[in-house]
């Protein structure tokens, strides 16, 4: 017999909330922001056969459609509260959507995320979820505060997700263990939402590292109309990607490859003992990487330096969804 669309909502959607003052069931949630903090919102889109393959585990796929967004909610230095999900499904698959439904809910229940509502429908597999949170009053992260000195850090490492996918589609060959390292950085990205409240008060600006780190770096110093050099060298990666890093598709995926989900920041210098601290305490590694100047239009806004000193030619920026 076919499930409905209200028996998928009411089997693997409903749950009790503990932010809300109604959450399922009705044709709007309520939710009550806590007095003197900011209400944060994001929204990002999962498309099957651009975002993630067709055959993609279905538990994973729903650890990473909320960990995407409480990523986004880390960047901003943000306390997730409140999310709903709308999907799109070519069939109303119990088993698929029960399996979906463990991987997003485990991740919800870990950040203490109510699911508050939502939509199915028929159609090509499509995953949206919007994620609501919290910032004390004027203490959000943003991208328009680096300012001239500042240093440039960055979470985690860079490129093991990139080089997964590079591997899958068989652009380079990885040893299996190698490849099932860097996928698990794929499809579960652990999102730094701890990091990034820690750094409320300390960053100047943030953003996360969803599309490379040079495009969304780029965004910073466009936004802060600044410009920065970071060093080659200093890139912390995975000691699976250094091996390979005499490999053109290996650099990239370090440098402008996306799906990180890292935090990159800039922070004043005499911060740096402080961060480093932080960093010991939520246990992320946390990297300085560059520096912030001043913008001048007949140079480039951002720089990155080989070993010897050198400029590097960079001949691609980031991930674009419309390429």
């Amino acid at each position: 017999m076919a499930t409905s669309e209200f028996e998928l909502i009411g089997r693997y959607f409903t749950h009790r909330t503990r932010h809300a003052v109604l959450g399922v069931g009705d044709d709007a949630a309520l939710v009550r922001v806590k007095r003197g903090h900011d209400l944060v919102v994001s929204a990002d889109m999962l498309v099957a056969g651009r975002h993630f393959f067709r055959d993609a585990d279905p538990r994973l796929l729903g650890h990473k459609a909320l960990a995407v967004n409480l990523s986004d909610m880390a960047a901003m230095g943000a306390t997730p509260r409140w999310a709903t999900l709308a999907l799109a499904l070519p069939a109303a698959d119990a088993r698929w959507v029960r399996a979906f439904s463990r991987g997003f809910m485990a991740l919800a229940r870990r950040f203490d995320v109510d699911l508050i509502g939502g939509d199915t429908t028929r159609g090509p597999l499509n995953i949206c979820v919007q994620i609501m949170g919290e910032t004390p009053h004027g203490k959000a992260l943003r991208r328009d505060g680096a300012r001239r000195g500042d240093d440039i850090w960055v979470s985690g490492t860079l490129g093991d997700a990139a080089l997964a996918l590079a591997a899958l589609k068989r652009r380079i060959k990885l040893k299996p263990a190698e490849l099932a390292s860097c996928a698990a950085r794929l499809h579960s990205p652990q999102p730094r939402v701890v990091l990034g409240r820690a750094l409320r008060g300390v960053a100047h600006s943030a953003i996360d590292v969803s599309d490379g780190l040079l495009a969304d770096l780029g965004h910073i110093l466009e936004s802060s109309d600044v410009a920065a050099e970071i060093e080659l060298a200093a890139l912390p990666a995975s000691a699976i990607l250094r091996r390979y890093l005499d490999r053109v598709v290996a650099c990239s995926a370090l440098l402008a490859g996306g799906d990180d989900y890292e935090l990159c920041f800039t922070a004043p210098r005499s911060a740096r003992e402080r961060i480093a601290r932080l960093g010991r305490e939520v246990r992320v590694k946390v990297t300085r990487i560059g520096s912030v100047g001043a913008y001048r239009k007949a140079l480039p806004r951002l720089i990155v330096r080989a070993p010897d000193g050198a400029a590097l030619r960079v001949v691609r920026g980031g991930y674009d969804h419309f390429a």
